[in-house]
């Protein structure tokens, strides 16, 4: 028997056998002392066992309210550890290069419709100093899609990623579907050497690697679509080096089939054009970041686009500045960009109507624009753009008019994957016309869609 409930039981019956009993109060004097004794010890246990129950109870209370003190405060993060890079990879096996990730590329697709209304007529623009080659010129009035993107990518392997941009467009009221990119990046060589095969934006200037549906206008500047026909694509291989500074610094060149405008016939066996770029940029402060580039592009061009044949070199310098309070420029804030193109050639023009007429083509043009955007908000940004031309005094496409134009632009974001912008420009493409131009654009990215480079 438990002995507390012992002591209980032997308690009560000597207080039962003391008070009830009558013989008891006729019992030998030492016998009922010794009963008296027996109950103050009975009593003396009883009370020292009701200490050490109060004493076990408000242990338990203690110990129970620790407990949830514990369960409501979260876990304290363990203490930082000094970074250590992770082990390399093993090479890929079968398993391994045939990941899920290999059969279920992320796939984005950017549509891009407008409304145009230009005061001259887009078929019969011309442009002072500067036959039109690639994408140079005016949209077509009235409703159009556009560009569509469709674009997939996907890490191949460990040391490999893979990118397709495919390009819908619709021209003379046919639709037409072209690869715009299509490219390997090799990552894992040594010493922050970066690997580049394939079809790709080249990597000079500040724009031209860049997809248009990322630019702040509708359109590419002036320069861009003089000397690069909007944006320069071609077939090859680059490679980069990316210092391992704090100040972002990048050197580079490229190997290039030389087919595309402003090369052109692909000669030299297919390496028909060069490039060498350098960036550089980093933050000041929180709130300020910077980026400036100078890039060259040398090409052999055999049968250009604008007529020429002969040796023609670009160099393109780049400068963009950012501010937005706190480094957010989600928020708000402002962009200043400003780039500088010089074409410099010697060759000669052939004329695309009659390929008899060849004149000597030796002469340098310039072109340069400055565009600023200040964004109010997650909404809603406005920003004017000034672009000019100069053309060449002397040669077959001598001119002493140099084309400008200036351009102001609204754009309202929905979302980070939606936006309606409108554009009012004034452009003087020869000394007798003045365009003045409305375009209303907008555009939505379905899908996976990477962040924007800087």
């Amino acid at each position: 028997m438990n002995p507390f409930l012992r002591t209980c039981v032997l308690a009560t019956t000597a207080s039962s056998s003391l008070l009830l009993s009558p013989a008891a109060l006729a019992a030998d004097p030492t016998e009922l002392e010794a009963r008296i004794d027996a109950l103050e010890s009975a009593a003396a246990d009883l009370r020292r066992q009701s200490e050490e129950m109060a004493a076990a109870l408000q242990a338990a209370r203690a110990e129970i309210a620790r407990l949830q003190e514990a369960a409501a405060t979260p876990p304290a993060a363990p203490a930082a550890e000094p970074f250590a890079p992770p082990p390399p990879l093993p090479p890929p096996t079968t398993s391994t290069a045939a990941s899920a990730n290999a059969f279920n590329p992320a796939i984005s697709l950017v549509l891009n419709g407008e409304y145009a209304h230009h005061s001259l007529d887009p078929e019969s623009y011309a442009r002072a100093g500067f036959p039109l080659a690639g994408e140079a010129g005016p949209g077509a009035d009235g409703l159009s899609l556009g560009e569509t993107e469709i674009a997939l990518s996907a890490n191949i392997d460990d040391r490999f990623y893979g990118q397709v941009t495919l390009a819908v467009e619709s021209e003379d009221g046919e639709d037409e579907l072209g690869i715009e990119e299509a490219f390997i990046d090799a990552s894992g060589l040594p010493g922050g050497v970066l690997l580049r095969a394939g079809r790709f934006f080249s990597n000079i200037g500040y724009l031209n690697n860049h997809h248009t549906h990322t630019d702040s206008f509708p359109d590419r500047p002036l320069p861009y679509q003089a000397f690069l026909g909007n944006h320069y694509i071609d077939d090859g291989v680059q490679l980069r080096w990316l210092a391992p500074t704090d100040l972002f610094l990048e050197l580079g060149g490229e190997l290039l089939r030389g087919q595309s405008f402003p090369a052109g016939g692909a000669s030299h066996d297919g390496v028909g054009a060069t490039t060498v770029f350098a960036h550089a940029g980093g933050d000041v402060g929180l709130e300020h970041s910077w980026l400036a580039g100078i890039s060259v592009l040398d090409t052999e061009v055999t049968d250009g686009e604008d007529g020429f044949a002969g040796d023609a070199r670009l160099w393109i310098a780049d400068f963009t500045w950012k501010w937005a309070p706190d480094g957010n420029l989600a928020d708000g804030g402002v962009q200043v960009r400003g780039e500088w193109i010089r074409d410099e050639r010697e060759g000669v023009f052939i004329d695309a109507d009659d390929p008899t007429l060849v004149e000597a083509w030796d002469g340098t043009r310039h072109g340069a624009y400055l565009e600023g955007v200040y964004r109010f908000d997650r909404r809603w940004e406005a920003g004017y753009r000034y672009d000019w031309l100069r053309a060449d005094r002397d040669g077959p496409v001598a001119s002493e008019f140099d084309p400008d134009r200036h351009g102001v632009v609204l754009t309202w974001r929905n979302s980070e994957f939606s936006l309606v912008r409108l554009l009012l420009s004034r452009d003087r493409p020869n000394p007798d016309d003045t365009d003045t131009a409305l375009l209303l654009q907008y555009q939505a990215a379905l899908g996976a869609h990477g962040a924007h480079k800087f």
